[in-house]
């Protein structure tokens, strides 16, 4: 039951002891399979283009709001333009075996005074794709994103008709809450916006699930998952008593 005033009317948890958090700013995240860099020209430039060019055609930059980078040199300008930037903040996506950069991401939309924080621009090239790296960079930046920020909702958002990138998100443990209709123009076309969060009184059974399904003893030795996150997640759910309060900030 909600809460009520002196009027009878429902409102919100009290979060008194609140305060406004800091925004992200460059750091590095290590991982086992990969680790978060801020995003360098120099540094990852090379290595980006490289792994972006292995891609079979341009499928992948249909619902990012950049267009393909044809040459080295549009590469280098892009990521020049936005090294310095905070808002969006860009991680490099390192790969821990080869060390070198397979995709990016940012942190973005920041807002500090209420703790909320999207995850966007994600970049996985085929180096990537489909990898326990591709999951674990997802369980770094939430983990950063709650554990070292304190923040109370982390977002993601994508074009209505991506269907690879809103079933990510379902995977991943965020909730689905709805669509934008009508939200952003982009490449010449409307674009309807699927909504997802994970909030901070949920993040302890995602953050369970994440770790399990991550750790050595989930793979095969040919690397193939024995459950997946889905599984995993709903089991830990089962356990989680019903009717007990949840701590909230």
């Amino acid at each position: 039951m909600p809460r009520l005033n002196e009027f009878n009317q429902p409102i919100g948890d009290p979060l008194l002891q609140w305060t406004p958090r800091q925004a992200p700013t460059p750091t590095t995240l290590q991982g086992q399979f990969c680790r978060l860099e801020p995003i360098n020209a120099k540094r990852h430039g090379p290595e980006l283009f490289a792994a972006l060019s292995t891609a079979p055609d341009d499928r992948d930059w249909t619902y990012l709001f950049s267009e393909p980078f044809a040459t080295m040199g549009a590469l280098m300008a892009y990521l020049e333009s936005i090294q310095s930037s905070r808002d969006p903040l860009f991680f490099a996506i390192v790969d821990s075996k080869t060390q070198s950069a397979v995709g990016y991401l940012t942190l973005m939309r920041v807002d500090p005074n209420f703790g909320v924080v999207e995850v966007g621009n994600v970049y996985y090239s085929p180096l990537l794709q489909r990898t326990p790296a591709a999951t674990e960079v997802q369980y770094m930046l939430m983990k950063h994103v709650f554990e070292t920020l304190g923040y109370r909702r982390y977002e993601w958002k994508c074009d209505s008709f991506n269907a690879p990138s809103r079933s990510a998100a379902l995977r991943l443990g965020f909730t689905f809450e709805g669509i934008f209709r009508q939200a952003v123009i982009y490449k010449s076309r409307s674009r309807d916006t699927a909504w997802f969060s994970i909030i901070n009184s949920e993040w302890p059974v995602i953050k369970a699930a994440l770790e399990t399904w991550l750790s050595e003893d989930n793979f095969e030795p040919d690397g193939t998952q024995c459950m997946s996150l889905v599984n995993i997640r709903q089991r830990l759910v089962s356990r989680v008593p019903t009717g007990l309060p949840t701590a909230r900030q």
